[in-house]
């Protein structure tokens, strides 16, 4: 059985303490057991369902909400002030009710109680229930005394794993932002050498290729000059003999009507064709070790942007 005991101020005796115990099996709305005392005299009565039932039909109630009513006012208590206000007629030993809304109040309940003949007993009960849970609330608040001391430690301990995961998470963020700015520092060097590299290139070629247009353009003046220089030969050739005497013109017309003398001019065609020849492998062998060159300097900068291009892709 299920029992509560609660502190309550009659209207009429608003000074003296009354203990109020409600006692029940199943449920409130079973029923249940009503006992009052001043610590003197002890009152008792039995409220069953039906009389529930029917006090929950007299107010037009639902009966869960009317004995959701009976739990607040029986099994809570109440004060002089409060909410319900307590009533009971030691005459009569009529017991009832009621609950203040405002300005209005309005009757819970009504029970007829039995003056009990031995109230030594029912107090000493009283006492003993009221002890009992003082007992089983100490042990209870022991227990969750105990509970909160274990659940402090493992938040103690908690705390303190966190804290150093928190440090080393720190340290290795430390480290790695170091690493991570060695690991940088290395990328720019290489770049700017690159860079730099690159920039040597650059200007070799620009060299190069100025260096090799110079000499073609010399070379173009040198082979117009001597192409020049033999033209002019043969006119000073013509020049040198200005005036031909009759004594030229007939030795000349009897050496080249003589068929043993050889024509001059093939021969000198000839050697002037191996001179041009001549000339002319020097200036090819050089052209072709320019462009060696200039291949070799086209590998070399092809290398080094590969190289710019690894790094630059590849941190």
């Amino acid at each position: 059985m299920e029992r509560k005991v609660s502190r309550i101020y009659l209207t009429s005796e608003p000074d003296i303490i009354h203990f109020l115990q409600v006692a029940w099996e199943k449920t409130l709305g079973s029923g249940f057991v009503i006992t009052l005392t001043d610590g003197q005299s002890a009152w008792t009565g039995t409220v069953c369902e039906s009389d529930i039932s029917q006090e929950a039909d007299d107010m037009a109630m639902e009966k869960e909400k009317y004995v959701d009513e009976l739990r607040k006012a029986l099994v809570s208590g109440a004060g002089p002030t409060d909410t319900y206000k307590f009533n009971f007629s030691k005459e009569s030993h009529h017991f009832s009710f009621e609950k203040n809304l405002k300005d209005v109040s309005f009757r819970l309940g009504s029970f007829n109680l039995e003056k009990i003949a031995s109230p030594a007993e029912v107090i000493r009960e009283l006492i003993c229930h009221c002890l009992d849970t003082i007992a089983e609330s100490q042990a209870k608040n022991e227990h969750l005394q105990k509970e909160n001391e274990r659940l402090l430690r493992d938040w103690n301990d908690v705390q303190g794993r966190f804290e150093k995961c928190v440090s080393a998470k720190e340290a290795v963020e430390t480290d790695l932002y170091k690493r991570f700015i060695l690991v940088l520092n290395e990328k720019k060097a290489k770049i700017r050498s690159l860079h730099k590299l690159l920039n040597e290139v650059q200007e070799l070629e620009k060299n190069i290729e100025h260096k090799m247009e110079t000499p073609t353009c010399s070379e173009m003046t040198t082979d117009r000059d001597a192409v020049y220089d033999e033209s002019t030969d043969e006119d000073s050739e013509i020049l040198s003999n200005p005036v031909l005497t009759p004594a030229t013109v007939r030795r000349d017309d009897s050496i080249i009507s003589s068929p043993d003398i050889p024509d001059i001019a093939p021969s000198r065609k000839r050697r002037q064709r191996m001179q041009k020849n001549l000339g002319t492998e020097p200036k090819m062998a050089s052209q072709e070790q320019q462009l060696q060159e200039k291949e070799k300097y086209m590998w070399l900068h092809l290398w080094t942007t590969q190289q710019l291009v690894f790094h630059l892709t590849n941190p």
